[in-house]
Order: C-alpha cells, then structure tokens, then sequence
C-alpha cells in the first residue's frame, strides 16, 4: 500500500485584549455562532466532488476506469446527483491541492488512521501480495518465509509495509527497489515491477493486493498473485481503507457511513470484479471475503433530502 505520510499544520491567531466588556460579550457571542455552523454546509449537495488522481489504476484515472471511479458511482447514484473530479496526482501536496483548498468534497480511498483527512468507515481490508511467474521454481509459495525465496530477486517498493517483511526474513541481498510516491501520469512503477517479472530480471515481487491484482492480469502473461495471510512479526501488512473527508465535516461523514453500509453488497461487488484480495474487517483474522456481503437495509425519512440515512424498522 503506497502510505500518505502528508500532514497538515494549523495555527491560531493570538487573542487580542479588548477594552470594552461590551466588545468582549459581542465578539464571545459571535464565535459561539460561527462555532455553531455546521462544517458540513462546505459540502456541495448539487453534485458529489470527488478527489482523484487522473491516472492511478486500478484505483481512479480520467476515463473512469478505476474501482475508485466504480464506487463514486455508486455513492453518487446513493445522492442522485452527478459526479464531478477535481484532479490531482496522489501524491505529496494531494490533499492540500484538492480536499484541503475546498476543490471537492471526498477522497474515495484513503489509509485508516491518517489525521489529515477525517475518515469515514472501511470501504475495504485488504493485504500486500506475492506475485511470481507460473512454473519458475516458486509454485506453492504462500510466505515470504519459505525458504525457496532465498537468493531470489525480489521486487519492493520502498517504505512499504511489504517491504519491512521482505527485510525481516533475511531477503533484503537480491531486493530490486522501485518508488512508491511518484506522479503516476508519467511513471509507474507498480506496473515496471509486473513487467520486469514477466522478463525474467526479477523473480518474484511484493505489491500492496489491488495494485498486484490489478497489473499481474494485464498487459501480458498472467502471473500468480498470492495474498500474504500468514505474516506476522514485522508490524501490520493488512490495512482497511476508507473514504477521506475534510476533519470538521462530520455530518457528510456520517451520511457517507451510511451509503457505505446501504451500498456494501455493491461495493464490494466492484472490488471483487477487480480482484481485490478482500479481508473480513477484522484485525484478528486474515480470512478472505469470497462474495459479496450483505448491506444493511437503510431508508431517508420524507423531507430529509440530503440528510443521513436512518436504519429501516424490521418486524
């Protein structure tokens, strides 16, 4: 998974003393109103503003043949209105040039945990994977502990979480690197490593499971994708991703959580026709999701248009 390591830092202005105790009630009042307007009117509820990056399959690209592309449909069909992108390479400056500047409204994928954005619920969980080339010596392999690994050239990109595994069991002397954040409009180094697999100058490689998935079916001879569900003493190598919001938008993340449970079957119906190595959200197993989960049945009350969904009443 290519990790968003971007922060953002915020500051305040210094409180200015004022005289008048008259002033000070008018100034404290108007704060206690403007504190008082929800974030969430930022949110443009004509048409669902989407964060993406133009060419970065299988996640999102300009022709809308991303899963990402996929699951802004969805939500916006949720919304009945139109999708809009603003786009931007996903890497440094991604979210202060889109979500953060109020260009759009909504990042579909983002990494669990990271403060930047405010998160919504787990879209998905996924794995890194192993992928090899039928027939080369490494059928059956299933961890990057077994032994026939050894003396292999192995394709990392760096600072992944696949990566700390490959150096933890002692495969980090025949490591090809490629790099994780770069502009993908011009380069792609996920798809470089599939290739150079394919060649024979790399002999097997460890990518984040969708973008393994996605390349090792494409654009050549099919290769073998194995996710990785037997790692463990590296740190995690399994992360759920969710939808990013702007922090503060609280209300459009609970309505956003709602679709996501509304929409789940379908969601994951996307990600599955992708190949997605899909995991049970759960941080103590590593079982996989073979068929579509069932979503959860939810109505909007008469007159709520644009309000959060509320869960239907069953007998």
């Amino acid at each position: 998974m290519r990790k968003q390591v971007l922060k953002s830092v915020f500051s305040t202005a210094p409180v200015v003393a004022l005289a008048s105790l008259g002033i000070l009630a008018g100034l404290a009042a108007s704060r206690t109103e403007a504190a008082e307007v929800p974030r969430a009117n930022l949110v443009n509820r004509q048409e669902l503003r989407v964060c993406a990056d133009p060419a970065d399959l299988p996640f999102s690209n300009q022709k809308g043949e991303g899963f990402e592309n996929k699951i802004a449909n969805i939500i916006a069909d949720e919304l009945k209105v139109p999708v809009k992108y603003t786009w931007f390479p996903k890497s440094m400056g991604f979210i202060r040039m889109t979500l953060a500047a109020k260009r759009c409204d909504l990042v579909i994928g983002w990494g669990q945990g990271d403060d930047i954005v405010l998160n919504t619920n787990a879209i998905y969980r996924s794995t890194s994977a192993l992928i090899y080339k039928k027939g080369t010596g490494l059928d059956g392999v299933d961890t990057l502990a077994d032994p026939r690994l050894k003396g292999k050239v192995i394709g990392v990109q760096q600072g992944s979480p696949g990566g700390n595994y490959v150096a933890h069991y002692g495969l980090m002397g025949n490591v090809h690197g490629y790099p994780m954040n770069v502009d993908r409009r011009y380069s792609n180094p996920a798809k470089d490593m599939i290739d150079d697999i394919r060649k024979g100058t790399v002999d097997a490689g460890v990518l984040w499971g969708p973008i393994a998935a996605y390349w090792a079916s494409r654009g050549g001879e099919k290769l073998v994708v194995v996710p990785l569900l037997k790692e463990h003493g590296a740190g995690k190598i399994a992360f759920r991703i969710t939808m990013g919001v702007r922090n503060g938008d609280d209300a459009w993340k609970r309505q956003l959580n709602d679709i996501i449970r509304k929409r789940r079957s379908d969601i994951d119906k996307v990600l599955l026709d992708y190949g997605v190595p899909l995991l049970v959200d759960d941080d103590t197993s590593m079982e996989m999701v073979t068929k579509p989960r069932p979503s959860e049945s939810f109505t909007i009350p008469a007159g709520a248009k644009g309000a959060a969904a509320t869960p239907a009443k069953t007998p």
